[in-house]
This record gives C-alpha cells, sequence and structure tokens, in this order.
C-alpha cells in the first residue's frame, strides 16, 4: 500500500466537469493498493497519517498533526502508484491489487480515517481532475 500525502491549503476533485468534493487545509492523499495488501496495513497507514506531525506549531517547526490543527483529509484511490517503471518505457501494472478488493480497502481506509477527521474522498475507478494548492511544497511518500 502507497500513499502520496501532500500537505494542502486547498484540493478539490472534479467529475464530469461537476465539483465533486474539496477542502481546505489539510492532507491531499493519492491511495494505491497492491496484491497482498490488508485491511490491517490500511489501519497502521491511517493511525500513521493522522498523527504524523508535518504542520507547524508557533515556532514554525514541523511539529503538529493534522488532528491539531483541525485540517481535513482528501483521499482519491490511483492505482498507477502500484506502476513499475524501472524496465522498458511503459509502466507495469503487475503489483496492483484487483480492483474488488483495491476498493474494498479503499473504502474501509477512508471509514478508518473518518473516526477522527473529516474526510472527503474521489469516486474510486472514475477518471477525476484533482486541484491542489501544495503548502510548502510538504509531500510525504508512506508506505506498509
Amino acid at each position: 500500500m502507497k500513499l502520496v500525502v501532500q500537505r494542502v491549503k486547498s484540493a478539490s476533485v472534479t467529475i464530469d466537469n461537476k465539483l465533486y468534493s474539496s477542502i481546505k487545509n489539510g492532507f491531499m492523499v493519492l491511495f494505491g493498493v497492491e496484491k497482498g495488501d490488508t485491511i490491517d496495513k490500511a489501519e497502521w497507514l491511517a493511525q500513521k497519517l493522522v498523527n504524523l506531525r508535518v504542520f507547524e506549531d508557533e515556532n514554525k517547526k514541523m511539529n503538529n498533526s493534522i488532528l491539531e490543527v483541525g485540517g481535513e483529509i482528501l483521499v482519491v484511490s490511483q492505482f498507477t502508484l502500484a506502476g513499475n517503471c524501472k524496465k522498458g518505457t511503459r509502466p507495469s501494472f503487475d503489483s496492483a491489487e484487483e480492483p474488488k478488493k483495491a476498493e474494498e480497502i479503499y473504502n474501509e481506509f477512508c471509514s478508518i480515517l473518518s473516526r477522527s477527521i473529516a474526510v472527503k474522498t474521489g469516486v474510486f475507478g472514475a477518471m477525476m481532475d484533482v486541484a491542489l494548492v501544495n503548502d510548502g511544497p510538504v509531500t510525504f511518500i508512506l508506505e506498509k
């Protein structure tokens, strides 16, 4: 399981030229599921994410979690995170989980997060226009 986490001032998902969801201050998370990933991994990553201290404190140090700053999270499924570009010029997606199981894990990850923080999502498997204003820029890759 792989997450690309960006600290944002704002982020949104538009589908078919209609705004689907948006957040202000918080995290924009691109979420990829690989074969062998489990709900337990999703639980671990969700806890890691909400406790990640990457928001500035009063001394301008990254010392606060998203919970402490009252942020929101926008989670967008992105199977291309499982892409392997090591060989040739066309990515291989052999390690990507099959869609039904990946969607189950994605939904559970969002559900786990929503127990402690406001969560917005994209639509699993949809073509989406994703926009964001990266704050910093601050970007991390979390894997389990």
